[in-house]
C-alpha cells in the first residue's frame, strides 16, 4: 500500500493534467527518445492539439481517433482529444485498414491521428481504400505523405488563431460524467462494441491502483502494453499522471530491447502479461543485466504458476507483484491483489474487488452463489461501463437491472473475497495478453472460399497464454492447406487473430441445437509438440 501517496482532487482527465502540472511541476511527464516534456510544461503542449481541433471545428461529444503505436504524441493527441471535450477512440495497431475503418464508421470520428508508418507498414495508405465518407481529416505522426491530409506539425499550426485561455475554458468545462473514451471490444457477435467510459470512473479506479500497487512521484514506467489498450492506457500513462511517476513509451516487446532499457533508463515500473516476463527470465543475458531498478509489476491475462511469481521476486528483482482482472467494460480493473499477498495468491487468484466495486458469482438463473462454487463473475459498481454505443439492446443484455454486470467469465470467490478465473463462458482466449473472441475469427474465416464450417478454439502455449486453432470443414471439391489458410488471415486479420494451427474435419462435433460443442472439439485437437 502507498502509504505516502494524496490522491489528486480531479475528477476529469482535463482537471488532472492541470493538477499534475502544480503538484509535480519540477517531474518530468513523458521521455521519449529526444522527447522529454515535463509536467509543468504539459498543460501548454496538450491545449495546442485542442486548439487545433477546436479549430477544426470540434465539439464537446465528438468522436477523435488514434491508430498509433506508444509513442509521445499519442498521450498529446488523447489528452487534447479530452480538453476538447471530445471521446477519444484508440484503434489496434494490429488491425488491417478494412478493421479500422469500421470502427471509425462506427463510433463516429470526425478526425484521425494516424502513425505514418510502423513496423514497415504504410498506416494511411492502409485505410485509403476504405476511408469512411464521415472520416473529416487524416492527420499523419509524422509525414504526410500520399495518403494522408496533414502532418502533426502542420494540424497543430492550424490552431494558433484559437487562445489558450479558450482551451482552457473548454477543458474546465468537462464534467467527472463526461464520455472520456469509446474503446472497442469484440463479443460474441463476432463484431466489436464499443464501450462508454467516463472520465470520473478512471480516476477514481486507478487511484485505488496506484495505492494498492504502489506507484510513486518520479516511479520511471516502461509502458510495454499498447496504449490503445486500457493496459497501456488506463493502468499506463494516466497512472503515471495520478501518481507523478515518468512514462516511457515502448512500441514494441523485444526482450532485449527491454533488457537494454530497464538498465539504461533506471526502470522501475514494469506491468505486462505473463508472457513478458517469462521472455524475460528466458533471456541468455539475464545474469549480466543490472535490474536492480525494478520495484512494481502487474500481471493478470492468464493463470500462472506460482514459481514465476517466485522467479520473479527473487531473479527480476521485483519487490511487489501483483495480479488483477479487469475488463474494457468496468474500465479495464475490476480485482487486484495486494502488495503483501503470499505467491500462490499472486498466482492462482486475480485478488478481490477494489474498493467502490463489488464482485459476486451467479448461476444461470442469476442467483448468487455460495463461496467457492463455480458461475458467472458479475461487478458492480462506480467503473463500470455506461453502456455500449448505440447498442441498447446488447447493453441490455451485459448490465441487469440492478446495475451487475455479467462478464461472461466464470470464475470463484473464497472465503477472502479473492477471485479465481476458472474458464470463460464466451470461448475468449487471450493471446499474449490480447482477448481473441472466436465468432469474430470465424465469421472472417467464412470467407475464404474453400470453407464450409469452421471453428476457432484456443490451446494452451507455452509462450503466448494460448493460440487460436481452427478447425475447418471443406466445401466438397475444395483444398486448402494449413500454410495457405493461415497465410490468407493474416493478410486479413491482425496478427493475434491468426490461428496458429489448422485441423481439417469431415464434420464437426454438434449438441442437439445443431451448435458446434467446443469442449469435444478441444478433447480432439492436440496442438503438434
Amino acid at each position: 500500500m502507498n502509504a505516502h501517496f494524496v490522491p489528486p482532487l480531479a475528477n476529469t482527465l482535463p482537471a488532472l493534467v492541470l493538477d499534475a502540472a502544480q503538484r509535480h511541476s519540477e517531474r518530468l511527464f513523458i521521455e521519449d527518445g529526444d522527447t522529454r516534456i515535463d509536467y509543468a510544461s504539459l498543460p501548454a503542449r496538450v491545449f495546442a492539439v485542442t486548439r487545433a481541433l477546436i479549430a477544426h471545428g470540434i465539439e464537446p461529444g465528438d468522436r477523435v481517433a488514434i491508430w498509433a503505436p506508444n509513442r509521445a504524441e499519442w498521450i498529446l493527441a488523447a489528452l487534447g482529444i479530452h480538453c476538447a471535450g471530445a471521446a477519444m477512440v484508440p484503434i489496434n495497431t494490429r488491425m488491417k485498414g478494412a478493421e479500422a475503418a469500421d470502427i471509425i464508421e462506427r463510433s463516429h470520428a470526425r478526425i484521425l491521428f494516424v502513425v505514418d508508418r510502423f513496423l514497415d507498414v504504410d498506416y494511411p495508405a492502409m485505410l485509403a481504400g476504405c476511408r469512411p465518407a464521415t472520416l473529416e481529416k487524416v492527420v499523419a505522426i509524422g509525414e504526410a505523405g500520399a495518403h494522408a491530409d496533414t502532418d502533426w506539425a502542420r494540424f497543430l499550426a492550424g490552431g494558433e488563431g484559437v487562445s489558450e485561455e479558450q482551451a482552457r475554458a473548454t477543458a474546465q468545462a468537462v464534467k467527472p460524467d463526461d464520455m472520456s473514451d469509446l474503446m472497442f471490444t469484440s463479443g460474441t457477435t463476432g463484431r466489436p462494441k464499443g464501450v462508454v467510459s467516463a472520465h470520473g470512473q478512471i480516476i477514481q479506479a486507478f487511484i485505488e491502483y496506484v495505492k494498492i500497487a504502489g506507484i510513486r512521484a518520479g516511479d520511471r514506467y516502461l509502458i510495454v502494453n499498447p496504449f490503445f489498450h486500457t493496459f497501456g492506457y488506463k493502468a499506463g500513462w494516466v497512472t503515471c499522471l495520478i501518481a507523478g511517476a515518468t512514462v516511457l513509451p515502448h512500441p514494441v516487446f523485444d526482450a532485449e530491447a527491454v533488457f537494454r532499457r530497464i538498465e539504461a533508463d533506471r526502470i522501475s515500473v514494469l506491468p505486462g502479461p505473463p508472457t513478458l516476463y517469462l521472455s524475460m527470465l528466458a533471456h541468455p543475458k539475464l545474469a549480466q543485466t543490472d535490474l536492480s531498478s525494478l520495484r512494481v509489476a502487474v500481471t493478470g491475462a492468464s493463470t500462472i504458476p506460482p514459481v514465476l511469481i517466485e522467479r520473479m521476486r527473487r531473479e527480476l528483482g521485483f519487490a511487489v507483484v501483483l495480479t488483477a482482472y479487469g475488463l474494457t467494460e468496468c474500465g479495464g480493473l475490476a480485482a487486484i491483489c495486494a502488495a503483501d499477498d503470499d505467491a500462490e495468491t499472486v498466482a492462482l487468484t486475480s485478488g478481490h474487488a477494489i474498493p467502490g466495486t463489488e464482485i459476486r458469482i451467479v448461476d444461470g438463473d442469476n442467483r448468487p452463489l455460495p463461496v467457492g462454487e463455480a458461475g458467472e463473475i458479475c461487478l458492480r459498481g462506480f467503473h463500470v461501463m455506461q453502456g455500449y454505443c448505440e447498442d441498447a439492446r446488447a447493453t441490455a443484455e451485459t448490465i441487469d437491472p440492478d446495475g451487475w454486470l455479467h462478464t461472461g467469465d466464470v470464475g470463484t470467490l473464497d472465503a477472502r473475497g479473492y477471485l479465481r478465473i476458472t474458464d470463460r463462458l464466451k470461448d475468449m482466449f487471450i493471446v499474449g495478453g490480447f482477448n481473441c473472441y472466436p465468432a469474430e475469427i470465424e465469421a472472417a474465416l467464412t470467407g475464404h472460399p474453400s470453407i464450409a464450417q469452421v471453428a476457432v478454439i484456443g490451446l494452451p502455449d507455452e509462450r503466448m497464454g494460448e493460440v487460436g486453432c481452427a478447425c475447418v470443414v471443406l466445401r466438397p471439391g475444395h483444398t486448402v492447406d494449413e500454410a495457405g489458410l493461415i497465410a490468407w488471415s493474416r493478410e486479413r486479420m491482425a496478427n493475434y487473430k491468426v490461428p496458429r494451427f489448422v485441423r481439417f474435419f469431415a464434420s464437426l462435433p454438434v449438441n442437439a441445437s445443431n451448435k458446434v460443442v467446443k469442449n469435444e472439439l478441444r478433447a480432439l485437437v492436440r496442438a503438434p509438440a
